[in-house]
């Protein structure tokens, strides 16, 4: 005579990321016994476990300090990782939260200040702040390519003039991402607020690359500040982490 068992197991294992939690996953097997010959184990069969979950990933060049400075709700980050201290070059990352960690896009070619990096930075100093910032409202020139965060039009963005190398800066500022250094969030870009005074410098922006080093901001191709007004969602909190590749990964 044959007895049929039926085991159901479920399995609930949350996948904690930090301010993210996991789902659970049910799995369900089915075994069969025939009756023991005499002499032999009546123990119940060992199921297989479940495969392992992925480890979660974290963000490539930051260490830990960088890491814990980033809020716990953010799920997007764009880290700007320059070439040395006194550089003006430098590659942009976009990373967004999934269920598995930290997943980057391409690697984009950028520009950052003429004489690089300052945990201080002033007025006129031609350095980029190092820091962790939020990104909270955008504006351009052109029109509302499809941003997702607060768009800001006006002809305040035009950009006059040549760069430090001789290069055009018509259209740098045809889309900006305004980075919250010495701002206030919720305004346009173009307001002049700054909270820890004139001295401490401001409109430090994600903007068109022009072909050469900026006074402070940072700049990218056109299609890629395009990408990133479509992608930067104030729905999960978007953050800028720059700096040069030795400070970030501390």
């Amino acid at each position: 005579m044959i007895q049929r068992r039926t085991a159901v197991a479920l399995l609930a294992s949350p996948l904690l990321l930090t301010g993210c939690g996991g789902g659970a996953e049910a799995t369900e097997r089915r075994t069969a016994t025939r009756s023991p010959a005499p002499g032999t184990s009546t123990a119940p069969a060992a199921t297989a476990s479940p495969a392992p979950k992925p480890a979660p990933r974290g963000i490539p060049g930051l260490g830990p300090r960088r890491l814990a400075a980033i809020p716990g709700r953010c799920g997007q980050v764009v880290v700007v990782t320059g070439r040395g201290r006194n550089s003006p070059l430098c590659t942009v990352v976009l990373y967004e939260r999934t269920a598995h960690g930290w997943q980057g896009g391409a690697a984009w070619p950028a520009h950052n200040a003429l004489h690089g990096w300052s945990d201080h930075h002033r007025s006129g100093d031609l350095r980029s702040p190092l820091g962790v910032y939020t990104l909270s409202d955008a504006g351009g020139l052109l029109a509302d390519p499809g941003s997702r965060l607060p768009y800001h039009r006006s002809g305040g963005f035009h950009s006059p003039g040549t760069g430090f190398e001789g290069e055009p800066l018509e259209g740098s500022f045809d889309y900006v991402v305004a980075i919250d250094y010495n701002r206030r969030p919720g305004t346009s870009p173009l307001d002049w607020s700054r909270p820890l005074g004139q001295e401490r410098g401001g409109g430090v922006w994600l903007h068109v690359d022009h072909g050469g080093p900026t006074h402070g901001c940072v700049s990218v191709a056109r299609t890629h500040m395009k990408d990133l007004l479509r992608t930067l969602d104030p729905a999960r909190h978007p953050v800028v982490v720059m700096g040069y590749a030795d400070w970030l990964a501390r």
